[in-house]
Formats: structure tokens, sequence, C-alpha cells
């Protein structure tokens, strides 16, 4: 289980400093990973908050943060950010394209200040085309890219995944992966600071490399539910059980097959798998055995088998896993179950040591810290 408690950072970016614009979604998302391991990550609330209906106390996107309260849009605010970026190795926005520049703190003012700074912009559609100044959700995003349209049964509209493909996958993975480069650029000799244009369309399409190879060799039809690896496959996907709970099916490769179609009972009844003209038979033999038992009972028959079977559990179910528990996978901090901190690192581990950052409680311990008194409140007044 990874550590928690309420002392220092001590991952593999301790020392990095990272300034975060606050926003809502794969910004803050971002900024969290890079938190988790390590970094000094000080979010810019502004007065009012973010717009999000959501108790800042239960923000967990927001933990291992500290927080300031800037008014960019006041006179001096864009200066205090500056201020914070002079002594940041990273910044992270995602405002629409051009907001930055006009607040006064867009890469060219920024670079100004801070000539290594590694200025991550994170975005829907990117920083130029045609819908670069347009509104957008996860679900648009993924939905032009041909990712959405590969999720779920060929007869149904196209499944939602949450927002985890586009937001978090799509944006902030790779917002994290270019600031983490650009960074390793910055430090070495010769290297500067740059711009990091991290757009969700860019990162969902990405995420499907694989498939348009496949496509182009003759080995993915460009339909849902057709496929392999997207629930056309019988021995790839989802049954339900005796009491509408649900076993996950991944049993690819023969010699895990074997095993699968031997422990769910059928044996030599089920169709040839190379058949495909009748994958449906196959299908339906499948998920008729499923229905005969509950699944405790199915997992109890997989349990320590090679068939690639798992139950589908659910978001409360997963943390008590018994692997997931031996793991650590999910962990306690403020009486909050939540994930720990992933990857993990032999020597530097990442941890939770602080709940989610309450806007601008952090003004006085950052302005310290960072050297930077001009970020104070006078809490007289209401000054700065």
């Amino acid at each position: 289980m990874a550590a928690t408690g309420n002392g220092p950072p001590g991952g593999p970016l301790a020392g990095v400093r990272v300034v975060e614009l606050a926003g809502i979604g794969p910004g803050p998302f971002a900024a969290m990973l890079l938190a988790d391991l390590g970094a000094d990550v000080v979010r810019i609330d502004r007065p009012g908050g973010s717009g999000l209906a959501i108790d800042p106390a239960y923000d967990l996107t927001n933990r291992n943060k500290r927080s300031v309260l800037i008014d960019l849009k006041a006179d001096g605010g864009a200066e205090q950010v500056l201020d914070l970026v002079e002594r940041a190795d990273v910044l992270i926005e995602g405002y629409r394209p051009g907001v930055a520049e006009r607040l006064g703190v867009g890469p060219k003012e920024c670079h100004a200040r801070n000539a290594r700074l590694v200025y991550g912009r994170m975005t829907g559609w990117g920083q130029e085309g045609p819908l670069a100044q347009r509104a957008g959700h996860d679900i648009a995003y993924i939905a032009i890219t041909g990712t959405l349209g590969m999720i779920g049964k060929p007869d149904e509209p196209p499944a939602v995944p949450a927002n985890l493909v586009g937001d978090y996958a799509g944006g902030s993975l790779y917002l994290v992966i270019g600031v983490l480069a650009a960074l390793q650029h910055a430090r070495t000799t010769g290297g500067a600071g740059q711009v990091v244009d991290a757009a969700i369309v860019d990162g969902a399409a990405h995420l499907a490399t694989m498939i348009h190879g496949m496509m182009a060799a003759g080995g993915w039809r460009d339909s849902r539910g057709a496929n392999l690896l997207d629930g056309g496959c019988p021995f790839y996907g989802n049954y339900e059980t005796a009491d509408g709970q649900y076993m996950a099916v991944g049993a690819l490769e023969q010699q895990f097959y074997n095993e699968f179609i031997e422990l769910l009972g059928l044996g030599d009844e089920a169709p040839a798998r190379k058949d495909f003209a009748r994958w449906d038979d196959l299908r339906a033999a499948v998920a008729d055995r499923f229905r005969t038992r509950t699944r405790d009972e199915w997992t109890a028959v997989f349990e320590g088998s090679d068939a690639c079977v798992a139950p589908v559990l659910s978001l409360r179910e997963a943390p008590a896993h018994p692997h997931l528990a031996a793991r650590g996978t999910f962990t306690d901090h403020g009486g909050i179950t939540q994930p720990a901190p992933a990857p993990r690192f032999s020597a530097t581990p990442g941890a939770v040591y602080r709940p989610p950052a309450q806007p601008g409680a952090d003004t006085e311990e950052v302005a310290r810290d960072w050297d930077v008194p001009s970020i104070r409140i006078r809490q007289q007044g209401g000054e700065r």
C-alpha cells in the first residue's frame, strides 16, 4: 500500500515545482498525477470557485496539492502568477486558446520570466483548427476521432465510457507524458522550455493506433461489435450470471480458451472457436452456461485458473477484491477510500499525503516556501 501521512512528498518528482491554473477535468487530473509522484503543485484558484458543483473536500483530483487564491482579472493578478512562474518548472492551464494570453499569463509572458518553463496546455480540440474555439466535452472529442464509435453493441448507440477515454486517457495522460518529456529536454545541456499542446482529440486518436493498423491489414472491421476486442468475439466479452451480475471473459489464446471451456463445462459441446460462421452459436452456449450460476459461484470456479475470467465488480466492490487489497491498489486517506498513486517506484514511492486542497487555504505557506510574498492575502480588508 502506498504510504500515507502528513509529510512532504518523496516521490520521483520531488523538487519539481508546478503551477496549475484552476480548471476542471483533465487538467486537474494531470496535475494530481504529478503531485502523486512528488511534485510540489500549487493550484491557482479563482475567487468564487471553478464552477464544478462538488464539495472541494471530496475533489480527489486536488489531493497532494496546495492552493492559493488569485483573481487573474484583477489588477496585479497576472503579476502574482508570473512571480510563481519565475520559480516553477511547469505550468498547466486548460483555457480555450487565447484566454491565457488575454489574461497576461500566456507562453510569451511566462517564458520572458522563466525561459526553462514547460508550459502545458490542456484542451479538447487543440490550439488550432476549425473547432479550436468551440466548447466541448469528452464525449464530443472521442466522437470525431472514431473512438466512441468503436464501443458498444452493433444494434445499439455507442456506449459512453464515462469520461475515461477522452479526458483522462487521451487528455491527462498525454499531457503528463508531454510535460515530463519537455522537462527532460529543458534540463539537458542547451535545452529550453517549450509549449506542450495536449489535445484530447490527438490523444484519443493516438490510443487507437493498433486498431488502425489492424484495419489496414484487413483484421478489423470498421463497425461496432464485430471484432476480436470490441465484443464481437464470443470469448472476449461480458456474460450475465444467475443473479444479474456479470463475468468478464478474455480467453483469446488457444491454451487459455481450452481451460475456459473446460471449466465452464462445455468441453466438446462448444462449436469450434475458429468457425466464425458459428460464433453466434458459441456465444449463445457460453451465455446459457453463465446464467446457471451466480457471479460468486463462477468466481470460485475460475479461481486459480488461467482461463482469463474475472468478476465484473462495481466501484464500491473493487477495493475489497483480494488481489487489489493485497497490492494496496486503493488506500484510505482522510476517511475517503481512493485509488493509490500509480505507477510504483522501488526507490521513490509516491504517496497520498494531503487531502484535497481547499481554495486559498495554503497561500501563506506557499508564499513562504516559494519566497513569493506578492501572493499573500491581507486578511483584513481582503487586500492583496
